[in-house]
């Protein structure tokens, strides 16, 4: 069976579907999966070896020059291209009018959130099979049930992302230490950033139990900046080039432990399986927090600020635990 997901963004939402595409491939290894997803984080397909071939869009691009010609061509040559791939089956994950009218355009029965489960019910109108999956629990668990109920399977035990590092997924990422940690200070809003001051002095405490360098990628020019005074007051820690996902989810697999705020990046680290901790101070961890493992924990919440030593004191847990488990 050839089968369309329709999952376009954003990051997080991505990597919170991949543990569901490693339930597919356990127990309907006989379908085909194509992936539609925005161009900007096609590398998250990228990462799931069960994905065999990725369609993509510019949406955000494209929404800006509606009117412009080759807007529309781009958009005719994207719904040639789903239509001419004669698929049996769509799956759109995300429940938007969004991805739901992009799912359309492959002439196929859709699934997907019925009218009580979608994140915009009206979604739930363009699809042949509305699904209910409850609210309120973690994505990964509902993109999960999802997937369980519309292949006729039990989605049981712990999450898998299943990533597999593509060849020279590196790139020109080249000298990096031979140990580092990566500290991913930056995210989408300033209320969930952790505190300047609160880093500096956790960066120093992680440096002097073990003399590691610490990498700090960035996105745009704030984060850098940032990341640069972070470096001119610590002389151990070091600013990333710029970095593809893929080279990101390389050097976040590398490391020897990740440390981060609520970001689609602290996901990715989650997804690569290294020893991680996910700092909350505006977002309810219960909601998006890291999958929980014994190397993988979140701390803080909404209206809170963990301390460093809370997060100090999490991370060596995490890092025994994980030298245990190898």
């Amino acid at each position: 069976m050839k089968v369309l997901l329709v999952r376009l963004s954003s990051m997080g939402d991505l990597i919170h579907t991949l543990p569901a595409i490693t339930d597919l491939s356990r127990y309907r290894p006989d379908i085909e999966l194509h992936w539609l997803c925005e161009k900007s984080f096609a590398d998250i397909a990228r990462l799931h070896p069960f994905i065999k071939h990725i369609h993509m869009i510019e949406w955000r691009k494209w929404r800006t020059k509606l009117f412009q010609s080759d807007t529309w061509c781009a958009l005719g040559s994207l719904k040639t291209d789903l239509r001419q791939a004669h698929y049996q089956q769509v799956v759109d994950s995300q429940g938007l009018i969004k991805s739901a009218a992009f799912a359309k355009w492959a002439c196929a029965p859709i699934s997907g959130l019925d009218w009580h489960s979608a994140r915009e019910p009206l979604a739930s109108c363009f699809y042949a099979n509305k699904l209910a999956v409850k609210k309120g629990e973690d994505a990964v668990w509902r993109n999960r049930q999802l997937f369980a109920q519309i292949f006729d399977y039990q989605a049981d035990g712990a999450p898998d992302f299943g990533v597999v590092m593509p060849e020279n997924a590196s790139g020109s990422l080249k000298h990096l230490p031979e140990q580092y940690y990566v500290a991913l200070h930056a995210t989408s809003r300033d209320s969930k950033l952790w505190a300047f001051g609160h880093w500096l002095k956790f960066l120093n405490k992680l440096y002097e139990s073990d003399g590691l360098p610490i990498m700090l990628p960035w996105g745009n020019l704030a984060e850098k900046q940032r990341a640069e005074q972070m470096a001119d007051a610590l002389p151990f820690v070091r600013v990333c080039a710029p970095l593809t996902l893929l080279q990101l989810a390389d050097l976040l697999a590398k490391s020897r432990a990740v440390v981060g705020v609520d970001t689609g990046l602290l996901h990715l680290a989650n997804a690569v399986n290294c020893p991680l901790v996910g700092i909350y101070t505006d977002s309810d961890p219960m909601k998006t927090g890291v999958q929980s493992s014994d190397w993988a924990k979140s701390v803080g919440g909404v209206g809170q600020m963990p301390s460093v030593n809370e997060v100090f004191d999490l991370l060596e847990i995490c890092l025994k635990n994980k030298f245990q488990a190898d």
